[in-house]
């Protein structure tokens, strides 16, 4: 099964994507916000489409105590709203340091900071979809069972 992952940003959404046997989790996009909701979303449900993706992981902005602030109800609402426009599940996952450990794995592959700029929230869409992966064959779960507590 295919299954995308979302950083969802104010300016910018980081997109990464998992093989079928869903055995690693690749950059794919970075998307500039488009500046309402409706047509984000209508970008992120093209992109769903043409990967044939059978679930979408969404990350949650928490912070280190676990709570949600502003950035994460931004997100939500987001989430919600591609919920409605898309027939896969919408999966929330924590996304807790996705970018520090993006910057820093660009860092030990040599990425200039131009080229780290330019994909970095792509690389933290890939974190958090390995994230969700492991999980999975740990847990032996299914993205159509998985509620948004799950990702807490």
């Amino acid at each position: 099964m295919r299954i995308l992952a979302l950083d969802v940003g104010d300016v910018r959404t980081g997109i990464a994507v998992s093989d079928e046997l869903e055995i690693g989790a690749y950059p794919l996009a970075t998307l500039k916000r488009l500046g309402s909701l409706k047509r984000d979303v209508a970008a992120v449900q093209q992109i769903v489409a043409e990967q044939e993706a059978e679930a979408v992981v969404v990350g949650i902005p928490t912070s280190l105590d676990g709570s949600e602030g502003p950035q994460a109800k931004k997100v939500r609402v987001f989430a919600n709203a591609l919920a409605r426009a898309v027939a896969v599940p919408i999966i929330p996952w924590d996304e807790s340091l996705t970018s520090v450990e993006a910057e820093e794995r660009m860092i030990a592959m040599d990425f200039s900071r131009e080229k780290r700029r330019a994909v970095r929230d792509q690389y933290a869409a890939v974190i958090l979809l390995e994230s969700y992966l492991e999980h999975r064959r740990m847990t032996n779960a299914r993205a159509d069972t998985m509620t948004a507590e799950d990702g807490q």
